[in-house]
């Protein structure tokens, strides 16, 4: 079955409403302890289905995979604890559920653009004034987009920056 990178990135609900609620299940389970692992194994045993299945259909029924999920969880709870608190770098990385701060480091670099010390500096010195939207709204307009997988964007950036002649060749 062929389609367009459109027709690939929109979630499609399961026809089978117990498996969106085994889904459901499972991503709730991510949402409350991001901080643990999540192999596919795992929440494929919550779901009560097998991993391929599990896999396929998380993707189907919420647009994205199971690890970019996570993903997206646990750098949208660093970005609120980069911004809302004083905590050292390293035990946010390690309290969100990074097992090193190099990965924790170029994860966050690759999602949001800058390093986490930098996103601290620009978001704390940014003046806020209190929303009226709810924060459950403000969290999810706030949640990284993760539409590609970090290590396919490394592999786009580093091809690109491969193409770019120099001064030397140019000459």
């Amino acid at each position: 079955m062929t389609g367009t990178p459109a027709d690939t990135e929109r979630p499609r609900r399961p026809a089978d409403p117990e498996l969106l609620r085994r889904l459901l299940r499972a991503k709730d389970r991510i949402d409350a302890a991001s901080h643990e692992d999540w192999p596919v194994r795992r929440l494929a045993a919550v779901s009560h289905v097998s991993t391929a299945h599990f896999a396929r259909a998380f993707r189907d029924a919420f647009g994205l995979p199971p690890h970019r999920y996570l993903l997206t969880r646990r750098i949208e709870r660093a970005t609120a604890l980069l911004r809302d608190s004083d905590l050292p770098i390293i035990d946010i990385a390690f309290g969100t559920g990074w097992k090193s701060l190099g990965t924790f480091g170029r994860t966050f670099r690759d999602v949001t653009g800058e390093s986490p010390g930098e996103w601290r500096t620009r978001e704390q010195a940014m003046p806020r004034a209190p929303a009226p939207v709810p924060g459950c709204y403000l969290s999810a307009a706030r949640r990284p987009g993760l539409t590609t997988a970090v290590s396919e964007k490394r592999r786009r950036d580093a091809a690109s920056t491969l193409d770019v002649p120099n001064a030397e060749e140019q000459a």
